[in-house]
């Protein structure tokens, strides 16, 4: 109703993003619901329950960066990139190459260092359907 896109509420549309998010990945028993109780107050959080879906999530960045490396993010899957993306501005990005040798670790860190360093609003324009992906890291 006008309001989805309105840049002002932007803070309140993520929040809704994010639990909305959470909702579909419990629904679909990713992830669970519980209450932990953070010293003064209980918060809803959402630890994993299937590990097997993290793994292959952790897989599939790992092999995008070393495998099947294509140096051109115009060239890269749209969805592997939205991943990319995602997990660098949910800072879990280090975790996702822990696993590597430190030589694939390195090339690993450094291919998507030079991949995230690019200028978002250049690729945007370049990108064909990709610039929400570009916008968010912006």
């Amino acid at each position: 109703s006008g309001e989805t896109w309105n840049p002002f509420k932007l803070q309140y549309q993520l929040r809704n993003v994010r639990e909305r998010l959470a909702k579909a990945l419990v629904e679909k028993g990713i992830l669970t619901t519980e209450k932990q109780n953070f010293l003064l107050f209980d918060m809803t959080t959402h630890p994993v329950s299937n590990a097997t879906e993290k793994q292959r999530l952790v897989r599939k960045l790992q092999e995008s960066m070393l495998e099947r490396w294509v140096n051109d993010p115009q060239r890269m899957d749209r969805r592997t990139l939205a991943l990319l993306v995602l997990a660098h501005s949910s800072d879990v990005l280090e975790n996702v190459f822990a696993s590597l040798a430190d030589d694939k670790y390195d090339v690993a860190m450094n291919r998507t260092k030079d991949m995230l360093d690019m200028d978002p609003e250049v690729e945007a324009a370049k990108a064909k359907g990709a610039e929400m992906i570009w916008a968010v890291l912006a």
